[in-house]
């Protein structure tokens, strides 16, 4: 027998929204999971232009059409990349965009970074830290008081040195400088036939409209090509920079180590997960004693539960 909307128990949705990609599930109200998936990226930069708030709608529909055949959610506990204070301008307007396409009252909706539910996920407030490394890059310390501290976490264009987006750029960096000096020298790096086979060519004009009119997330999955490299065709210029990477995401860990004293630190996210000498070298880079644990966080699955009680 079907149970009416009305009585049908109430279901929390809960939203990892990164530049690559949304992961999304619904729970109940034991925190049972009942739904999970993913579609496309959402970021707070995209509000910055029509082009960008065009897409965020059109995400959020796409979420709407694949959540609302298992339910049809009574809260919603979203973290999303590009957003600062849960209550600024670009949660206010996210929860805007979410709400028309979900049918949900923005009363019951939270929109926060993504760093915290991601930090929930890892820890209780004043237990450690988390690193977290995506298509971006970012430590994070939510203290005893509720307020998150930082490192990190300013973009491309200022840093997220480690994350996936700066691999790939220092690996398309390296392999241009070198064409400079000698063209055709790409066809003797397996590194740089790699990310010419990822981008469909070796032509300077696919790059340059790869990274100067592609998405931020499409750069960011680049990177697996790095780490193809490396694997498959152990090409010494790709496991440098990994090696590289994961010294520069133990940089964004010791400032907060040194700014709030000695605690575990949790890494996780994608970029962590492309190839094991990222966290050989995140490891090596930190001081001898640090409790350090590399893992794969579900923040969508804690966010769900968070929204379930709201």
């Amino acid at each position: 027998m079907s149970v009416s909307p009305s009585l049908a128990p109430p279901l929390g949705l809960g939203l990892d929204a990164g530049g690559t990609q949304t992961r999304w599930a619904l729970a109940d109200a034991a925190g049972r999971t009942v739904a999970q998936g993913h579609v496309a990226g959402l970021s707070g930069l995209q509000l910055a232009g029509t082009q960008g708030r065009v897409a965020l709608a059109q995400t959020a529909h796409q979420l709407a059409f694949a959540v609302l055949p298992h339910g049809r959610p009574a809260g919603l506990y979203a973290g999303v990349t590009g957003v600062g204070e849960a209550n600024g301008p670009a949660a206010l307007q996210l929860k805007d965009i979410l709400s028309q396409a979900l049918g949900l009252q923005p009363a019951r909706m939270f929109v926060g970074s993504d760093m915290d539910i991601a930090y929930r996920s890892a820890f209780a407030p004043g237990e450690g830290y988390l690193l977290y490394a995506g298509t971006g890059a970012i430590a994070a310390f939510i203290d005893a008081e509720g307020r998150m501290q930082r490192a990190g976490g300013r973009g491309a264009l200022l840093g997220d040195e480690g994350s996936g987006f700066w691999i790939a750029r220092e690996a398309l960096a390296l392999v241009w400088r070198r064409e400079d000096e000698a063209p055709g020298a790409w066809r003797e790096s397996a590194l740089a036939r790699r990310l010419f086979e990822a981008l469909g060519g070796a032509d300077w004009a696919q790059t340059r409209t790869f990274v100067y009119a592609g998405e931020r997330g499409a750069m960011g999955r680049l990177a697996l090509a790095v780490a193809a490299a490396a694997e498959a065709d152990a090409d010494p210029d790709a496991r440098a920079l990994l090696q590289r990477a994961g010294a520069e995401l133990a940089r964004l860990a010791l400032a907060l180590l040194k700014r709030y004293g000695a605690r575990p630190v949790v890494a996780a996210g994608r970029a962590l997960q492309l190839h094991p000498l990222i966290p050989q070298g995140l490891r090596a880079a930190l001081p001898t004693g640090t409790a350090l644990t590399v893992t794969h966080l579900e923040p969508h699955l804690t966010a769900a539960q968070l929204a379930a009680r709201l």
